[in-house]
Protein backbone atom coordinates (compact mmCIF):
# COMPACT_ATOMS: atom_id res chain seq x y z
CA UNK A 1 0.00 0.00 0.00
CA UNK A 2 1.43 3.66 -0.87
CA UNK A 3 -0.41 6.84 -0.48
CA UNK A 4 0.81 10.60 0.13
CA UNK A 5 -0.99 12.66 2.27
CA UNK A 6 0.53 15.89 1.18
CA UNK A 7 -2.07 18.64 1.78
CA UNK A 8 -2.66 17.78 5.09
CA UNK A 9 -0.80 18.41 8.08
CA UNK A 10 1.00 15.69 10.10
CA UNK A 11 -1.91 15.40 12.77
CA UNK A 12 -4.49 15.97 10.53
CA UNK A 13 -7.08 12.91 9.67
CA UNK A 14 -6.65 11.49 6.39
CA UNK A 15 -8.73 8.46 3.89
CA UNK A 16 -7.28 5.54 2.52
CA UNK A 17 -8.89 3.45 -0.04
CA UNK A 18 -8.62 -0.08 0.90
CA UNK A 19 -6.12 -2.41 -1.41
CA UNK A 20 -6.78 -6.01 -1.66
CA UNK A 21 -8.14 -8.69 0.93
CA UNK A 22 -6.04 -9.24 4.20
CA UNK A 23 -8.79 -6.96 6.31
CA UNK A 24 -11.86 -9.04 5.15
CA UNK A 25 -14.42 -9.67 6.23
CA UNK A 26 -14.28 -6.10 8.26
CA UNK A 27 -12.98 -4.07 5.30
CA UNK A 28 -13.85 -5.11 1.96
CA UNK A 29 -11.80 -4.10 -1.03
CA UNK A 30 -12.57 -0.44 -2.09
CA UNK A 31 -13.80 0.66 1.52
CA UNK A 32 -12.49 4.33 2.67
CA UNK A 33 -10.87 4.34 6.03
CA UNK A 34 -10.04 7.31 8.05
CA UNK A 35 -6.51 7.56 9.45
CA UNK A 36 -6.35 9.63 12.99
CA UNK A 37 -2.17 10.15 13.06
CA UNK A 38 -2.96 11.02 17.12
CA UNK A 39 -5.57 8.06 17.59
CA UNK A 40 -4.67 6.29 20.62
CA UNK A 41 -2.94 3.22 20.17
CA UNK A 42 -4.03 0.06 22.27
CA UNK A 43 -4.61 -3.98 21.49
CA UNK A 44 -6.84 -4.16 19.02
CA UNK A 45 -6.96 -1.07 16.96
CA UNK A 46 -6.97 -1.14 13.54
CA UNK A 47 -3.37 0.84 12.19
CA UNK A 48 -1.53 1.93 9.86
CA UNK A 49 2.30 0.99 10.25
CA UNK A 50 5.47 1.09 8.72
CA UNK A 51 6.95 -2.96 7.98
CA UNK A 52 9.85 -3.72 5.57
CA UNK A 53 10.00 0.45 4.36
CA UNK A 54 5.99 -0.25 3.17
CA UNK A 55 2.74 1.05 4.55
CA UNK A 56 0.57 -1.84 5.96
CA UNK A 57 -2.74 -2.16 6.79
CA UNK A 58 -3.45 -4.19 10.17
CA UNK A 59 -4.96 -4.81 13.58
CA UNK A 60 -2.27 -3.73 16.16
CA UNK A 61 -1.93 -6.90 19.08
CA UNK A 62 -0.08 -6.24 21.68
CA UNK A 63 1.14 -9.49 23.72
CA UNK A 64 3.87 -9.56 26.39
CA UNK A 65 4.83 -6.55 25.57
CA UNK A 66 5.51 -7.73 22.13
CA UNK A 67 4.09 -5.81 19.18
CA UNK A 68 2.48 -7.59 16.62
CA UNK A 69 0.55 -6.45 13.36
CA UNK A 70 -2.55 -9.15 12.67
CA UNK A 71 -4.85 -9.63 9.34
CA UNK A 72 -8.12 -10.19 9.53
CA UNK A 73 -7.81 -12.66 6.74
CA UNK A 74 -6.18 -15.93 8.01
CA UNK A 75 -4.56 -16.63 4.40
CA UNK A 76 -1.61 -13.66 5.16
CA UNK A 77 0.84 -13.41 8.07
CA UNK A 78 0.84 -11.87 11.44
CA UNK A 79 4.17 -9.82 11.82
CA UNK A 80 6.04 -8.55 14.90
CA UNK A 81 7.10 -4.87 14.79
CA UNK A 82 9.64 -3.26 17.39
CA UNK A 83 6.85 -0.75 19.22
CA UNK A 84 4.18 2.01 18.41
CA UNK A 85 7.00 4.28 16.57
CA UNK A 86 6.34 2.25 13.40
CA UNK A 87 2.46 3.04 13.93
CA UNK A 88 1.55 6.18 11.54
CA UNK A 89 -2.05 6.47 12.51
CA UNK A 90 -4.97 4.32 13.91
CA UNK A 91 -8.36 3.94 11.76
CA UNK A 92 -11.36 5.76 13.45
CA UNK A 93 -14.23 5.54 10.87
CA UNK A 94 -14.91 3.29 7.82
CA UNK A 95 -16.82 4.05 4.58
CA UNK A 96 -18.30 1.14 2.71
CA UNK A 97 -20.42 1.16 -0.47
CA UNK A 98 -23.14 0.70 1.32
CA UNK A 99 -24.17 2.89 4.25
CA UNK A 100 -24.62 0.36 6.54
CA UNK A 101 -21.41 -0.06 6.20
CA UNK A 102 -20.27 2.99 7.53
CA UNK A 103 -18.81 2.13 11.09
CA UNK A 104 -16.50 4.10 13.89
CA UNK A 105 -14.00 2.60 15.86
CA UNK A 106 -12.83 5.41 17.77
CA UNK A 107 -16.15 5.15 20.12
CA UNK A 108 -16.94 2.87 22.86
Amino acid sequence: MSFSNSGCAESEPYALRVLGDSMLPEFEEGSVIVIDPAGAISDGSYVIAIHDDEYIFRQLRIYQERYYLQPLNDLYETVEISGTDQIKGVVSQKAGRRRKDHKRYDQD
